[in-house]
């Protein structure tokens, strides 16, 4: 069987899918094709041609494994960063899959790879004097000084996010006797704070 070219399956899923299907923005699709196109880089290094003459039979389960520890051990990445470009992987062979099905056995291989286990960050906070210095060196006077210091104050003693510091409604604040925020955090959930 003739090998398969990768660009138009490449355009397709990056103008069709990743845009018209999926939706994504524009900084999402930019991460995708940074992904994919280390991807093609490190595929024609290894089979010592030029990006051009890739086929999308190339694209093997060997090579995305290879490339992986690549990520990891030649460039250093976090085990994060290897776990996001893991996922436009999958991504982009779930799609392969659907355009190519004598592709399936590697598409799903690949689909299999899981992402590795990373520790959460470490919880910081600040203590009670940092605060106060950090309040302190708001600025005082000014348009928007009365505005940047209910913001920091609002985010300190809720512990909002500042997408859901931006997302906060009028409708979302009690201010009566006891003050509350409603704040609509990751997953769709809601929670309320109380407000001193």
């Amino acid at each position: 069987m003739k090998p398969q070219p990768l660009g138009p399956v490449l355009h397709s899923y990056f103008a069709d899918h990743l845009i018209a299907v999926k939706g994504l923005r524009p900084a999402s699709v930019r991460s995708y094709r940074d992904t994919i196109r280390l991807l093609l880089l490190f595929t024609a290094a290894a089979k010592r041609c030029k990006v051009t003459r890739l086929t999308l039979e190339d694209l093997t389960f060997d090579r995305v494994l290879a490339f992986l520890r690549h990520l990891e051990e030649d460039r250093g990445n976090h085990i994060r960063s290897r776990n996001q470009r893991l996922a436009a992987l999958h991504s982009f062979f779930e799609y392969v899959a659907t355009r190519s099905p004598e592709m399936l056995a590697a598409c799903q291989q690949v689909a299999a790879i899981p992402a590795k286990r990373v520790p959460p960050p470490e919880t910081r906070f600040l203590e009670q004097d940092e605060v106060r210095a950090l309040l302190a060196g708001l600025p005082g006077t000014g348009a928007l000084a009365l505005r940047d210091r209910a913001l920091v104050l609002f985010l300190y003693n809720t512990g909002a996010r500042v997408q859901e510091a931006a997302d906060l409604r009028a409708g979302h604040l009690d201010l009566g006797e006891h003050p509350l925020a409603r704040l609509h955090g990751k997953g769709g959930k809601w929670r309320t704070c109380p407000l001193w």
